[in-house]
């Protein structure tokens, strides 16, 4: 697998710079999304010799030397080091767990190996903090956590060689400046194949190698059926529900109110009975999970209603696959003629799965605002809050007519003291109106 440029090797560096020997360092993200390529990178970059043991491999050896052998670690890095035939070095080698959630007991026994201070730790998992992953251990306090998202817009642009596009874009946004139309509907040309492909390594590597919708088509598939059987391997009755949750978002989003109902589901069922199957999913990180604020404010937090919540798939190339799923038509054809707006779909809900993806990535919780203003009885929505100092910055996503946004309109008379900008992100060039600026979704990074 291609080992693409990413943005969290330089947090790993930092890790590895400021706190290494002090914690262990825990990569979570979903399945597929290049954990393992890239902390082997990282290791043969930055240490003189490492370790990867592979929790999803491993042999009856390794297993017995982690049940047998931890009391005394002397010998269990002679073991270990025999039967991987390789010389660890003092500070200088770093030994990674991966995929470590399939065995908790080493997960365990990082208090132990950070405390001994030999070598650094770098642990990796998917569906890691899933309570049946963790049950039976004590979950080590010496253990730093970063996630890791599919590759965003400037990622995808590295992996073919483009280092220039994005700092333009910064300067624009910054100064508020369009960019002509010219260059606009080049660069969303570029961002609509993005959002085809999705981020997922190996479906950019198969857009690079093959330069055809089909070969990406085929391994997001797999990567969706891989989604689907972790889903089916939940214990208890979460089972079927997590997996039809997962593949009934496309449906979800496509209505006009998208906010997650259980009647969508089955007929009388209430919300709280989906609640853990949506947090499975959630902590799976195959999904964003945004929340209703009731009363938004700087602490977003204090008024989230934990049943209101609408689902984005984690990765919108995902999401386009598989609200084609049942399609019979030439993937190749399907994807040409959405990028060429020869197709009947509402585009819509792709595009808002998008902000909401990029938002997460780069650092943001989802919350979306649902409220009632004076004089009317119809309930208005904003897409998404941003907390920001004093200030709260909402944000609509808005993939056909931008200059129509009767909620957000309401929500800024309504909240005029805690709002200095707003946002409206669109698939028009760059323009300020007031104190609403209308971005082009490749822009929403700089949020």
């Amino acid at each position: 697998m291609i080992a693409f440029r990413r943005k969290i090797y330089d947090k790993i560096f930092e890790w590895k710079e400021q706190y290494r020997g002090k914690y262990a360092l825990l990569i979570e993200g979903a399945r597929r999304i290049g954990k393992t390529t890239l902390v082997k990178q990282f290791a043969e970059n930055e240490y003189r010799s490492f370790i990867i043991i592979d929790f999803s491999k491993i042999d009856k050896d390794i297993r017995d030397l982690f049940t047998n052998h931890t009391r005394d670690l002397d010998k269990f890095f002679l073991y270990l080091q025999q039967m991987y035939n390789i010389t660890l070095h003092e500070r200088e080698s770093v030994i990674v767990f991966d995929e470590v959630q399939l065995f908790p007991l080493a997960r365990q026994m990082i208090k132990h190996l950070v405390a001994d201070g030999r070598y650094d730790y770098i642990e990796t998992g998917s569906l890691i903090s899933i309570r049946q992953n963790v049950s039976d251990i004590l979950i080590p306090s010496e253990e730093m956590s970063i996630d890791m998202h599919p590759m965003d817009f400037e990622e995808f642009l590295w992996a073919q060689d483009d280092r220039v596009t994005i700092p333009l874009l910064r300067r624009s946004f910054e100064d508020r400046l369009p960019l002509g139309q010219g260059m606009h509907k080049r660069i969303m040309d570029m961002y609509s194949i993005y959002m085809l492909i999705g981020g997922m390594p190996q479906s950019v590597e198969a857009y690079i190698e093959k330069n055809n919708f089909d070969a990406v088509e085929t391994v997001k598939r797999m990567i969706l059926r891989l989604y689907a059987d972790d889903a089916s391997n939940i214990k208890m009755d979460r089972v079927s529900k997590s997996k039809r949750i997962l593949f009934m978002i496309p449906s979800f989003l496509s209505k006009q109110e998208k906010t997650f109902s259980p009647s969508q589901m089955r007929n009388g069922s209430k919300t709280r009975e989906y609640f853990d199957s949506v947090m499975w999913l959630s902590e799976s990180k195959m999904v964003n999970v945004c929340y209703r604020n009731s009363d938004p404010g700087p602490a977003l937090n204090l008024n989230l209603d934990e049943y209101t919540f609408k689902i984005y798939m984690a990765d919108t190339g995902l999401l386009i696959t598989a609200s084609f799923d049942s399609n019979v038509g030439d993937r190749d054809d399907i994807c040409k003629d959405l990028l060429k707006n020869k197709m009947s779909i509402n585009k819509g809900m792709f595009f808002e799965n998008m902000v909401a993806q990029t938002l997460v990535s780069t650092g943001h919780d989802l919350v979306f605002s649902r409220f009632m203003t004076e004089g009317s009885t119809n309930m208005q929505e904003v897409d998404f809050i941003i907390a920001d100092g004093k200030d709260i910055i909402p944000v609509e996503a808005k993939s056909a007519d931008s200059g129509k946004h009767v909620s957000l309109d309401r929500f800024m008379e309504k909240f005029s003291s805690r709002i200095k900008v707003a946002y409206v992100v669109h698939s028009k060039d760059l323009r300020v109106d007031g104190k609403i600026v209308y971005i082009p979704i490749y822009m929403t990074m700089f949020l």
